[in-house]
């Protein structure tokens, strides 16, 4: 047995996918991914996206800044993790570096610092190198650049 897809009109659907950008902010992939689900002819979801576009409900930029910052201060991730995440959804490389302005310097060298030592403190019965390298893992793991750790671990 099969569900019937239920049809909606032209309106209905915009209408949807307006919430679906209010709700939180997209990028054109995730957009493009969820008008998949309606069946829409190459006009239409042109339509839509360009209505989208011209009410600001979809754009690039503040996504990909909202992103930057959820992913740094929420989730705790390097710059190369987060450039990868948006990489993935589509988002111009020129457009993924003139964002990283989301991110103050010395907050990201302090998230090194304290994720640096929350975890190097955790590491038991080991090494020093040994809890060095499975830090400097872990860290690089979480998307931190090489350069950034080793200068922490310099500092301390």
């Amino acid at each position: 047995m099969y569900m019937e897809k239920k049809s909606f009109t032209f309106d209905e659907i915009k209408l949807k996918l307006v919430n679906y950008c209010v709700y939180q902010d997209r990028c054109h992939a995730e957009v493009e991914q969820k008008m998949r689900e309606f069946l829409l002819i190459d006009e239409a979801k042109d339509e839509i996206i360009l209505y989208l576009l011209k009410e600001n409900y979809l754009n690039e930029e503040r996504f990909a800044r909202s992103y930057i910052r959820g992913k740094f201060y929420i989730k705790h991730w390097g710059r190369n993790k987060i450039r990868m995440h948006l990489k993935q959804k589509q988002v111009p490389e020129k457009l993924i570096n003139s964002c990283f302005d989301e991110i103050n310097e010395d907050d990201y060298e302090k998230m090194i610092r304290k994720i640096f030592e929350d975890y190097y403190s955790r590491q038991k019965g080991m090494q020093e190198y040994q809890k060095k390298s499975k830090t400097i893992k872990y860290l690089m793991s979480r998307g931190f650049e090489y350069e950034k750790i080793n200068d922490t671990f310099d500092e301390t």
